[in-house]
Formats: structure tokens, C-alpha cells, sequence
């Protein structure tokens, strides 16, 4: 029979209940049963065979404590089982049960390792002392197996524990030379055991440290008084290339072993002296700690992104400038520069792509400073800068305009074509300041001059900007008075179907009826409502003040007409937008029909898939939606195409282009093609020559609002407007769209070309 047939399963090991398990063997079905009954209720787990093919399964299959084999099997020996079990190396011991009364089966059976030979018939306390006696010798085996191993793991933990440490562990003698030392010396600092063993502690330290060494290391103290924390510089080993060939800083805490001579040996109460026997130490090495807080430390007066200095390294940086600058009587410049349509560029091509902007930029100004100059990051897109010892302002005028002629660049964004400026403030000290506070508020208020009069430039400070400044702050004042004391009033702009001459809409024009100033454009003030938090009560108002106008149109035979709000930004981006829209149409009664919100499409790249859920939510309850000003923001036909989108409106900015009739101007026939195609209604803004009117209407576009039509008229007007067309004609369905622009009546979007 091939015994290797029998290797394909592997063995299971022993039962979780830790039972004794016993494999009992013999042809003879009485024996095997008598076997069997005899040994069941001694709490063993027993398997039989009767045969040599099916022991051999079972060895193959069970882990077994004791095999009980008969040496006469129908197909193979018991010696050749005991055969197999060595060849395999299988953990039972073996009795082997025979009835041959030859001396040379006992023996063979004794050869192979076999713990017992009983000759049948055998005595039932034989057999049962027999078994017993072969487990306790396992179980003794077992034990003393699991002792010696516990051992060996001990002394192995604390051989690991000390030489796989990673803190060099040392002790010294009197002397101060080192009578142990642990593996961790060589990996870090290429020294062997027997290179440092008898050797001078000082042969280690760094010259500078060797005084502050010789405290450390001849330490004599036992209690919390022992050194703690020492840093010392170590040195490498040169021709090892251990520590990366560069001096390694440790910190030691260092245990003193203080021992009497005798104090083994007799009580404590009678030593009368104690010697010192020698200093035990651990040394940690903290060099990569003492780097991290070299970064921690760089990190905290550092721009992470842009690695200029932060704001408060700035602020450091100017104290020193100006302290300098009063001891020598001189001039220095701090300007505030801020980059112009960041913003934009963020918002259309993600945080990611804005980021390598300002990574960018920060390079193109930094190459433009002299050295002694500070460049720092002070937050978002802006950028302080000072210049210390300045000749005259042209050397700050000069660096100012090295700036804005770096920016004119375009910026490479992984094949996005970007284009920027900077508004550029500039404050002489002392003139404009003597304070490193007076000094960046006086920048940044030349800052906002620069960007009040159309960006892309640089100015001083002069004392009557700050004038303009707090004008500005009184204006934000009376803007938040302006809502409590409904001091906001809607304006029409009428729109016109050029086939029939009747209007068909309007477009809304927030006005504000300042109590000193008078009547205030969209664009005076809404500016301030988008930078101060007021752009949403704002909005909120308007959203009402509109549903109150609809109801006087419809009581004056305006029932069809459909209003159209534009929606800021900040607006449609807050959560509840939805619900305030139906709350104010129920509450006030008025068909959702009658409704359409205007959004710019720089809005849909924002957050495109946010925007598309709120705008089906809006179509779903019957509102519809427009697009305003399209082709003057980051135009994308993949998602105009994704939008619930009804109107497109021509911005004036391309109809102000057409001077002739008969001309050809591109970008105004794509977009009523574009219309066209998408099956969308058209509306031409800012129409204002009879020239514009007819190429619109010949090239497609007939429903149109300008100048040349209506100017923006109150709601008294427009609804007289309306009451005198209706007695020329029968009512029409009219379109009325009511803007809140963030800019002015009619707001223009800066693109950003990719």
C-alpha cells in the first residue's frame, strides 16, 4: 500500500475541550468494542479503526494524544504505522496491544518509539494504568515543554527589549567608561559594542556639549534630583555613514545604580558607608523631534501654501522696518495688494486650480522685490508687502508698477488660459502712518480706491480717501436702516415685441430712496449689501415687494403677465430659497406661472449639480427659468443643456457693438442660434438705436428692452403704462422681469477665457 497517499488532508488540532483524544486500532470488531467500553467513561475522546487504511485516514485527518495499535492488521503492520507516524513526525505516543508472543515484535515496537508493549490478553487495570501513566508523561512533557519555552521567551523579551530598543541604553562605572551598551549605538551612530566597551564616555559628545557631559554622565543621584532631559549632541562614526552623516542631538535620562560594598550581605542598619558603583543611562535620540519643531516653528510665521511669510511675521518684520527706519530718518513703503477676479476663477475652476494661481502670482511678485523687501500672504488673495528705506515714493511707484506689469501674464492652469490684475494700496511711513496698524489700514483703504475706480492699479494714501471710507460705512448704516424703514422701492423697465410695438414684460430695478442722497441706483449700494450680509433680508424683501406689484397688475388687467426675479448668488446658495419662493406665492396668492427666475450662468458653474436641484425643484412647482446676460460669464454648453432652462437675454454688452444694420457680428448670431436650436425664448437687453432694434429683429430676435423703448419707470407708471395699452387693444400675455442686480440695471460678467 503507498502510506503517501494519506497526506492530501490536513491535521485538525486537538478539541477545544482539551480532552485527551485516543485513536484505538484493531481488526477484531469484539476487542475493539470491549476497548472502546472500557475506556468511554474516562472522559477521553476516542476514534477507532479497523483497519491499517482507515488509522492512517485518521492520523492524517486528527491530532491524537495516545494511538492504542494492534500489530496484526488485515492490510499493513503496526510497525509500519509506527513508521508512518515517525516519517511524518506525528506528536502521539503509541501502545502498542499485540498477541505475538515473539520477542522481536516487542522490540520493534520498542525501536520505533512506541511508550508501551502489552501482550493480550491484558488485564483491565493493566490497560487503564497503562493509558494514564502514558498521558501524565505527556501531560508532565507538555508542562515542562511550556516552562522552558515561557523561559526562553522571557530572556529572549528582555534581550529584544534592551537591544531592540530604540533609545541607546548604557551603563558607565566610576570612571565614566562604558562597561555595557546595547545594539542601538550602532544603528544610529556606527559604533559596535566592542568599539565603545571600556571606552571614555567623552568620545561620544560633541566638543561644544563636553561640559554639560560631565554632569550628565558622571550622575550620582538616585532620587527625582537624577538628570532629566538633557539634550546633548552626539557624535557619528565617519567611516560608517551611520545618522545620515550629520551630528545627532539625544536626550538623556540617566539612572545612578549607588550600592554599598557589603550591602548584600549584612542588614541595612549596620552599613556605615556607601561607594559609587556607576551610572546607568538611557539616551533617546530627538533629532527628527528637534527638526519637526524647527517646522512647527517655520510653519507658525509661514503661508503653508504660498510659503511666504504670514501675517504675523509681517507684522514682526515691519516693527523692525519702521523701528529702523525712525532711528535713521528715513522713509519705507507698505502696500496692500489684492488680486482682482480670484474669485472668479475660483469659483468657475475650482479651489484647486485657484490655489496655483496664488502659488503662481506669488512668484511673479516676489520676483519683483529687492532684497531687504518682505513679501507675506495676509490672507485669501491678498498680499502685503514692505519696503524699507525708500529714496523717494518712485521707488515704491516703480515696484508697484513691476507688479502689475508681471500679473498682465497670463497664468497656465493645466491648459486653462488665465488672466488677472491686482489692486495695489501704498502708505509712506511716516507720513501716513506711524503704527504698523495705521500703516496697513491707511494701504488697504488706497487699496479699495484702486478697486472703486476700476481695479487693475495702484494708488497712495491720501487723508481724503478716508473720508470716502467712512462714507462707505455710513452708507452700510443707513442700508440696513434702509429695510426697516421701507425705504426700497422696485422700478420697471418695459420690454417690447417689435412685430406688435406692445409690451410684454419688464424688467425689475431696485431703487433706494436715501432720505439725504435721493433716489439711488441698483448699483450704488447693492455692492455694499453682497460684502456686508445684507444681500439676503435684501432679497427677502424684494421677494415680497414683487408678489405685492403682481397683485395690482392683476387687479389692473395684467392676469397673464409673468414676473421674473434675478436671483444673487448668495441667495439661490442658501437652503430655504425653495420654500420662501412658495411660502410668498400662497401666502399672497399668485400663480407660480407667473413667475420666472433669472439666474447669470456663472451661478450654474459654481455648483452645477446643486444649482440643477434647486432649479427642477422651482420648475416643478411652475416656475420658470432664465438666463441672464448669456456669453459674458464661463459659458458651457455641456451644462447649459442639463438646466431647466426657458429664456436666454442678450447682454448689452454685445448689442452695443451693432452699429450697422447690414454687419455681421458673431457672437450675437450664435447666441440667438444657440436659442434657437434649444427652442428657447429670446430677449435683447440695452437696445437703444433704431439700428440695434432692426438688426435684432431681422437676425431672429423680436422681443426687446432699452432706452429706445422705455426707460425704468415706478409702479405707478408702468401700471399707467398698461392701463393705456389696454384701452388701444384687448389685453396680452405680458412678461415681467424683476431684477435685483448686484451691480447696476444691467450687470456685466467678467469671462474667464480657458
Amino acid at each position: 500500500m503507498n502510506l503517501n497517499s494519506f497526506d492530501l488532508a490536513p491535521v485538525e488540532p486537538l478539541s477545544n475541550d482539551n480532552r485527551p483524544r485516543l485513536l484505538l486500532v484493531d481488526d477484531e470488531p469484539r476487542l475493539l468494542s470491549s476497548l472502546y467500553e472500557l475506556l468511554r467513561d474516562r472522559d477521553y475522546h476516542l476514534v477507532t479503526a479497523t483497519c491499517g487504511s482507515e488509522a492512517l485516514a485518521q492520523l492524517t485527518k486528527l491530532k491524537f494524544d495516545l494511538i492504542l495499535l494492534d500489530l496484526r492488521l488485515p492490510d499493513m503492520s503496526g510497525h509500519e504505522i509506527m513508521d508512518y507516524i515517525n516519517a511524518r513526525e506525528i506528536d502521539g505516543d503509541v501502545i502498542v496491544m499485540s498477541g505475538d508472543v515473539g520477542i522481536e515484535a516487542a522490540i520493534g515496537a520498542l525501536k520505533r518509539g512506541a511508550y508501551d508493549y502489552l501482550r493480550k490478553p491484558y488485564s483491565r487495570e493493566e490497560l487503564l494504568k497503562t493509558v494514564e501513566n502514558a498521558l501524565q508523561k505527556r501531560r508532565l512533557a507538555i508542562d515542562n515543554e511550556r516552562i522552558a519555552s515561557k523561559l526562553e521567551n522571557s530572556e529572549k523579551m528582555y534581550r529584544y527589549l534592551v537591544d531592540s530598543s530604540p533609545d541607546i541604553i548604557y551603563t558607565l562605572n566610576h570612571e565614566g567608561k562604558f562597561t555595557f551598551v546595547n545594539d542601538r549605538v550602532q544603528q544610529l551612530l556606527g559604533f559596535t559594542r566592542e568599539e565603545l566597551i571600556g571606552k571614555h564616555y567623552s568620545v561620544l559628545v560633541h566638543d561644544e556639549d563636553q561640559e554639560r557631559a560631565r554632569y550628565a554622565f558622571n550622575e550620582r543621584r538616585v532620587d527625582e534630583r537624577a538628570s532629566r532631559n538633557v539634550e546633548l549632541r552626539l557624535k557619528c562614526n565617519p567611516g560608517t555613514g551611520a545618522g545620515g552623516g550629520i551630528e545627532r542631538t539625544f536626550n538623556n535620562t540617566l539612572m545612578t545604580i549607588s550600592l554599598n560594598a557589603i550591602g548584600m550581605h549584612i542588614p541595612d542598619h549596620e552599613v556605615k558607608t556607601r561607594e559609587f558603583f556607576g551610572t546607568y543611562g538611557v539616551a533617546r535620540d530627538i533629532t527628527d523631534r528637534k527638526r519637526a519643531e524647527e517646522v512647527i516653528s517655520y510653519q507658525a510665521y509661514h503661508d503653508i501654501l504660498t510659503d511666504l511669510p504670514n501675517r504675523m511675521l509681517f507684522k514682526d518684520r515691519l516693527g523692525l522696518a519702521v523701528i529702523q527706519a525712525k532711528r535713521k530718518l528715513t522713509e519705507l513703503a507698505v502696500m496692500f495688494v489684492d488680486l482682482d477676479r480670484f474669485k472668479l476663477v475660483n469659483d468657475t475652476l475650482g479651489h484647486v486650480k485657484g490655489d496655483e494661481l496664488l502659488q503662481q502670482a506669488a512668484q511673479r511678485l516676489k520676483d519683483c522685490l529687492r532684497r531687504g523687501d518682505t513679501l507675506a500672504r495676509q490672507g485669501g488673495d491678498e498680499f502685503t508687502i514692505v519696503l524699507p528705506e525708500l529714496r523717494d515714493r518712485q521707488d515704491a511707484k516703480a515696484i508697484a508698477d513691476k507688479f502689475l506689469e508681471s500679473l498682465q501674464r497670463p497664468f497656465d492652469l493645466d491648459g486653462h488660459q488665465v488672466h488677472i490684475s491686482a489692486s495695489i494700496g501704498i502708505a509712506i511711513y511716516p507720513g501716513d502712518g506711524e503704527t504698523i496698524d495705521e500703516l496697513l489700514r491707511h494701504a488697504d483703504i488706497a487699496m479699495y480706491q484702486v478697486k472703486a475706480l476700476g481695479k487693475n492699479g495702484h494708488s497712495f494714501y491720501h487723508n481724503s480717501m478716508l473720508d470716502v471710507s467712512h462714507q462707505k460705512i455710513a452708507l452700510e448704516q443707513s442700508l440696513r436702516k434702509a429695510l426697516e424703514h421701507n425705504e426700497l422701492e422696485m422700478y420697471y423697465q418695459p420690454q417690447v415685441d417689435v412685430a406688435t410695438g406692445r409690451i410684454i414684460g419688464a424688467e425689475g430695478l431696485m431703487r433706494w430712496n436715501h432720505p439725504q442722497r435721493g433716489l439711488l441706483a441698483a448699483g450704488e449700494f447693492l455692492p455694499f449689501a453682497e460684502e456686508n450680509g445684507l444681500m439676503l433680508p435684501i432679497s427677502d424683501w424684494m421677494l415680497g415687494a414683487l408678489c405685492r406689484d403682481l397683485l395690482q397688475w392683476n387687479a389692473n388687467g395684467g392676469e397673464a403677465l409673468r414676473l421674473s426675479l434675478n436671483l444673487s448668488p448668495q441667495y439661490l446658495d442658501r437652503g430655504d430659497f425653495f420654500e420662501k419662493m412658495r411660502g410668498a406665492l400662497t401666502r399672497y396668492g399668485i400663480s407660480p406661472a407667473q413667475i420666472e427666475v433669472e439666474i447669470t450662468e456663472n451661478i450654474c458653474i459654481r455648483n452645477p449639480q446643486y444649482a440643477i436641484e434647486q432649479l427642477n425643484k422651482l420648475c416643478q412647482l411652475g416656475v420658470s427659468v432664465a438666463i441672464d446676460d448669456f456669453g459674458t460669464g464661463y459659458s458651457s454648453l455641456a451644462y447649459l443643456h442639463r438646466f431647466p432652462i426657458h429664456t436666454i437675454k442678450i447682454d448689452q454688452s454685445f448689442v452695443k457693438e451693432i452699429h450697422d444694420e447690414n454687419g455681421h457680428y458673431p457672437v450675437i448670431l450664435a447666441i440667438i442660434s444657440i436659442a434657437r436650436g434649444l427652442g428657447l425664448h429670446l430677449v435683447a437687453e440695452g437696445v437703444e438705436t433704431e439700428v440695434q432694434a432692426r438688426y435684432l429683429e431681422a437676425n431672429g430676435c423680436s422681443t426687446m428692452q432699452g432706452y429706445l423703448y422705455h426707460r425704468p419707470i415706478s409702479l405707478t407708471s408702468f401700471i399707467d403704462v398698461l392701463q393705456e395699452q389696454n384701452r388701444r387693444s384687448s389685453p396680452s400675455v405680458a412678461v415681467l422681469h424683476a431684477v435685483p442686480s448686484a451691480v447696476d440695471e444691467q450687470p456685466a460678467m467678467i469671462a474667464i477665457q480657458a
